[in-house]
């Protein structure tokens, strides 16, 4: 799993992320933005249909599981994000935690203020259990971190949009679930 995790500069566009002189795709290509969700901070990484890799994006600060709803969106309309991913934290049998129900929660809330911009843009939920392990895992061997009490949620997004990119058919669309 390669995580590139290069700071993205304002000069950088959605064109520039995955061109190539390769034939063109029959979908449309687009930037998909995965969340790794959490109560404290959520983790951001951007990923592109044509090459299916992530780079690590940002960690936004939340306020008991609120993100500053503008800064979110103002990323979603300045980036041309077609579809955000948010991780769900389900319990290791699956089952879901209190956590999880808190990013359906989250999800939903997203997709109705995207719905609300008129943005043409899907919400979706993808299992991300054991990211952070993984996250943390690969963060230590790269040398990205010296504590293990440092941030890595950035590096969970970038292996949750891995997971997702495995496999899109396994996130449900946040349309496709019933509201608790």
């Amino acid at each position: 799993m390669m995580v590139d995790r290069t700071p993205i500069t304002d000069s950088e566009d959605s064109s520039e992320m995955g061109a190539s002189s390769i034939a063109a795709p029959a979908v449309k290509p687009h930037l998909v933005l995965a969340l790794d969700y959490g109560v404290k901070k959520m983790g951001m990484a951007l990923g592109n249909t044509i090459t299916e890799t992530a780079r690590a994006f940002d960690i936004l600060a939340m306020n008991n599981g609120q993100p500053d709803w503008d800064n979110l969106l103002g990323i979603i309309k300045v980036w041309g994000v077609a579809k955000v991913v948010v991780g769900l934290p389900l319990n290791m049998d699956g089952s879901s935690s209190m956590l999880s129900k808190r990013a359906h929660k989250f999800a939903r809330r997203l997709a109705h203020r995207i719905m609300e911009q008129h943005l043409p843009v899907t919400v979706s939920l993808c299992d991300e259990r054991l990211t952070s392990v993984a996250a943390r895992e690969i963060a230590w061997e790269n040398g990205w971190i010296k504590h293990e009490r440092a941030p890595i949620d950035d590096i969970s997004a970038c292996i949750l949009m891995s997971t997702y990119f495995a496999d899109p058919n396994t996130s449900l669309a946040i349309d496709a679930i019933k509201a608790d």
